[in-house]
């Protein structure tokens, strides 16, 4: 494990992997980087690049200080790509597409390719948007210790698993880990639910992000996933819309690996 210090004092922990261009792993709500698919994915691309697997702040071993705000998140990717030599390709899955975009429009002298997995863009009625108190909600339940309903409340509001699923879920290896970060599912909420409110996405907001971008979809997911990368993709001004077929949500790392490699390296 290495670590970094964010322009705010914050310490950001990563692992890195391979040689050759880097490229920083920007997860999503809930991950952190010893999750095993995490590290799969980082072992599939270190063939071909350096990659920095990071604990997004309040993750694993990351500090987390506060107040939130998603400009802290932007400087702690400058920081890894400061550290790492000043210029770095940037993958994002799920909300962590969302966030790696946004640092991408902030950063765009330092940012020179841009991968997304599935930004979970909200927009029209095709599907439920985020409830209108949704990061208040969060806030509340973690603040009355209920992180497990905080992290039930996240899997049926958010990602519209029904109920009936959860009991199973809360046995599951991974959920003490999801227990102990369900404070940082509000930060996520913060910067996504104005694009998962069922309106069309700002037109204008991206407009810095040239560089070569690849916004991916699994071929089996949702179609408002379809509808919201293809959006995007009209509003970039590099940007290729990819199918990845077979795959949904939960993709697996040995089949979007050879699609980064692809597109990355072109």
């Amino acid at each position: 494990m290495k670590k970094v210090i964010s322009k705010d004092g914050t310490s950001i922990a990563f692992d890195q992997y391979g040689a050759g261009p880097v490229v920083i792993l920007v997860d999503g709500a809930l991950g952190y980087r010893k999750h095993w698919m995490n590290e799969q994915l980082a072992a599939h691309l270190a063939h071909h690049f350096t990659v920095i697997n990071y604990d997004r702040r309040g993750h694993g071993d990351s500090g987390d200080t506060l107040p939130y705000a998603v400009e802290r998140e932007i400087e702690d990717i400058d920081a890894l790509i400061d550290a790492a030599g000043g210029a770095a390709y940037l993958y994002g899955l799920s909300s962590g597409a969302i966030l790696a975009l946004e640092a991408a429009s902030k950063l765009p002298p330092k940012v020179k390719k841009l991968a997304l997995y599935e930004p979970p863009f909200i927009i029209d009625d095709s599907r439920p948007p985020l409830p209108a108190d949704y990061v208040e909600h969060l806030n509340d339940l973690i603040a009355q210790g209920r992180r497990g309903t905080a992290v039930d409340y996240f899997m049926t509001a958010a990602l519209l698993i029904p109920e009936e699923y959860l009991e199973p879920m809360h046995s599951d290896p991974t959920w003490p880990e999801m227990e102990a970060i369900a404070h940082t599912i509000a930060y996520d909420g913060t910067f996504v639910r104005d694009f998962l409110a069922g309106k069309p996405l700002p037109a204008k907001r991206w407009l810095s992000a040239t560089m070569p971008t690849f916004v991916i979809v699994g071929g089996n997911s949702e179609p408002f996933f379809h509808d919201g990368a293809k959006s995007l993709v009209s509003l970039l001004s590099d940007a290729q819309y990819r199918v990845l077929e077979g795959q949904d949500h939960g993709v697996a790392p040995e089949a979007l690996a050879p699609l980064l490699v692809e597109s990355l390296r072109a």
